[in-house]
């Protein structure tokens, strides 16, 4: 008998976007619940939700934008209250690459009796590589041509584009932390779900499509250190805030290190005095666990 799998989804004016997504579930071989779509956009994805005649969505409209972490809490409560047993994480930017996706990571699920599982996030503009790296045999690749022949890639896992968790998962260790708005609410739910020893891993062999993030990283001293620099203050200031806040939560000496070396090198090298004060601003707020706040204030702000 087939698991009860509902998907959380998010959406912010992406409305051509959505729709490949919500078209990419349909076709689903495997059968999907519901579905749990949280719109905190400028302008309501009415007409795309309505144009694909699915039954099983369940529209959420926010007048308030969530940012990631509080769209993905909005959805995965209301994909829980479905009473699924399975909840399927979906950006809006995101969509399934082939129909037997989710029917893959059921079986690897349950093959390898798995609290969480991933398929492999491939870049929409060259699916041969991946939106994310990997590291594999302490080197870091995203060419997916070295990671597909090894079928499952146990202990590695990229929130939360395509992640199936099982709803257990959620009670244990809860949803994602509405305070960090975007950038670091994944870093924060794989800390907690390594701390909780919950057995989780990648099927190589199945993927979604998801916008690479290349242009972001900044590899220095060879690419031993790669700094993430984000486009636009605002999400700079969220990523540097909420990276400094984890690495103090975690107490994490290898990110502290890397990032007290690699930031501030890059922005030195690039000449670049203004964003390594907004590094430092953004980073010592963080790490002293300050610096959160309503999302329009931080923003007018930040920008």
């Amino acid at each position: 008998m087939q698991p009860k799998v509902a998907v959380a989804a998010v959406t912010f004016d992406r409305h051509e976007e959505l729709a490949l997504l919500l078209k990419g579930l349909a076709g689903q071989t495997a059968p999907i619940h519901s579905i749990a779509l949280v719109d905190s956009g400028t302008v309501p994805a009415t007409d795309v939700v309505n144009a694909g005649g699915a039954q099983n969505i369940n529209y959420l409209r926010s007048e308030a934008n969530l940012g990631g972490a509080g769209g993905f809490a909005y959805a995965i409560l209301a994909a829980m209250a479905s009473g699924a047993e399975w909840i399927w994480m979906m950006d809006d930017d995101g969509h399934p690459e082939d129909d037997s996706c989710l029917a893959e990571l059921l079986r690897t699920a349950d093959e390898h009796q798995l609290d969480i599982i991933s398929p492999l996030v491939a870049a929409t503009a060259d699916p041969n590589r991946l939106s994310f790296n990997f590291r594999i045999n302490g080197l870091l690749t995203n060419d997916r041509s070295r990671l597909a022949p090894m079928g499952y890639l146990p202990d590695m896992v990229h929130f939360f584009n395509g992640a199936l968790i099982r709803t257990e998962v959620f009670y244990r260790i809860g949803i994602p932390d509405v305070k960090f708005f975007i950038r670091g609410d994944e870093v924060d739910f794989l800390s907690r779900v390594k701390k909780a020893g919950l057995k989780y891993g990648t099927l190589a062999t199945v993927a979604v499509q998801h916008p690479a993030t290349w242009t972001e990283m900044k590899p220095v001293f060879g690419g031993f250190i790669t700094p993430v620099i984000p486009e636009g203050d605002f999400k700079r200031y969220c990523y540097f805030r909420n990276r400094g806040y984890l690495t103090r939560k975690y107490r994490n000496l290898r990110w502290f290190s890397a990032d007290i070396v690699g930031f501030p090198y890059y922005f030195l090298k690039t000449g670049d005095l203004k964003g390594l004060a907004h590094w430092f601003r953004a980073y010592s707020t963080g790490f002293r666990g300050k610096g959160f706040g309503s999302p329009a204030e931080l923003m007018s702000a930040n920008s």
